[in-house]
């Protein structure tokens, strides 16, 4: 299998850290530049027909693309440690929180980079500064309800670690890029969970 990735990118790292904490071996990562334009170029619009990173080539030749459709695919693969949920009442709570991470977390944020961010712009034409920065303010409200569910539970689905904490630590992450710091927004709750969540070794992986 090979897994199309780009450096500092917040989706790949997501499936990066996902197959991390699922000690999966065997999977062959090709480092796509977006800078360069490579996931615009003909191989891998014939992978990809989207241009998006990450995807997923599995043995067979198809390719799985979106990275939560390529985590659920990883999960049925190697269904331990367990990152989804065990059934069905789990697994929609664990989802509820993933997808809160991705659509009112990770989306502004990213909106926020591509749109104010220098050195997106050549991925992003044209960029529109306002919206970006109306982008980031909503991020950061998600920000600040996101640290007071971690004021009553120790992870952002609950009583364990998930693929939810992996979709809010690698935004968190990508967030550096807007100087967004949970410590010094007042955000204590939420910095000390994304310290905690740098210490794992799927972190640096």
């Amino acid at each position: 299998m090979k897994l199309y990735v780009s450096q500092r990118a917040p989706n790949p790292r997501r499936v990066q850290m996902f197959i991390a904490e699922k000690g999966i071996k065997g999977i062959e990562q090709v480092v796509l530049d977006l800078n360069a334009q490579e996931h615009k170029q003909a191989a891998y619009l014939s992978k990809s027909p989207l241009a998006r990173v990450p995807a997923l080539e599995l043995d067979d030749g198809r390719v799985l693309t979106e990275t939560r459709a390529i985590c659920t695919w990883l999960e049925g693969l190697q269904p331990e440690p367990n990152l989804m949920g065990h059934n069905a009442q789990e697994r929609a709570f664990i989802e509820m929180a993933d997808r809160r991470m991705e659509w009112y977390l990770m989306l502004p944020l990213a909106h926020a980079v591509r749109h104010t961010h220098p050195g997106l712009a050549p991925l992003e034409q044209p960029q529109f500064p306002d919206f970006g920065q109306s982008q980031l303010l909503k991020a950061k409200e998600t920000a600040v309800w996101l640290d007071g569910e971690l004021q009553r539970q120790p992870w952002v689905a609950g009583e364990r670690f998930t693929i939810a904490d992996i979709t809010a630590f690698c935004t968190v992450e990508f967030g550096k890029l807007m100087r967004f710091k949970p410590a010094e927004a007042g955000l204590d709750a939420l910095q000390a969970w994304r310290d905690r969540v740098a210490s794992r070794a799927s972190a640096s992986a």
